[in-house]
């Protein structure tokens, strides 16, 4: 059964991919997160992609192709719905959203250096900065529950597998490996997730 916070998010993710399949420029240019230093950055479809403080929660609902779609909502309902009934549907709601903006706010920082550094500007967008959140809400608020990897396939224990997670992220990030991966979109996610668990003395500082 799906909790309410879940099932919203779920059909508004569902219905904006629906909706990128029409209007995937326009949505790109205004509603995925662009780094603030673009200067001239050319054109996309009809206009120019520039920050908009929206975008700090509005990239979290567009994504980039089905399959990036999928298991970001499989993972959101796989862990979201045993938060949301632990926890409220309130409280869930403010961890995710702030998870969404933390995750922005470090893919941000990066961005900014990578342009300084001679980089190229690109846009990021997909809710797995608020999905890392909620997995690592979830690995310590029940960090004995196990889960059944696909790859390989073995079980191992909640708390493992969201620091192994975070571990891999975090090399990933540092050394560029997968590029186009928003990594330290990821981490930041993670990050504010475990300071909101920590200042509402949830998961092992209860």
């Amino acid at each position: 059964m799906l909790t309410p916070v879940v099932q919203w998010l779920l059909l508004i993710n569902g219905a904006l991919y629906l909706a990128e399949q029409l209007l995937f420029a326009p949505l790109l240019i205004w509603f995925a997160l662009w780094p603030l230093g673009l200067g001239d950055a050319a054109a996309l479809g009809d206009g120019v992609p520039a920050f908009w403080p929206w975008q700090l929660v509005t990239y979290g609902f567009l994504h980039g192709g089905l399959w990036h779609l999928v298991l970001n909502m499989y993972a959101l309902w796989l862990f979201g719905t045993r938060l949301e009934y632990l926890w409220g549907s309130r409280r869930f709601a403010t961890y995710y959203l702030m998870c969404v903006v933390g995750a922005a706010l470090a893919q941000m920082v990066v961005s900014e250096i990578n342009l300084v550094q001679g980089g190229e500007a690109y846009p990021v967008l997909g809710a797995s900065g608020g999905v890392f959140g909620v997995l690592l809400a979830f690995g310590l608020t029940f960090p004995e529950v196990r889960l059944m990897l696909l790859f390989p396939p073995i079980p191992i224990k909640a708390k493992w597998f969201v620091l192994i997670y975070g571990a891999i992220e975090l090399a990933a990030g540092v050394t560029g490996t997968l590029e186009g991966v928003a990594h330290f979109a990821h981490l930041g996610g993670m990050a504010t997730g475990a300071y909101l668990l920590y200042r509402w003395r949830l998961g092992p500082w209860a």
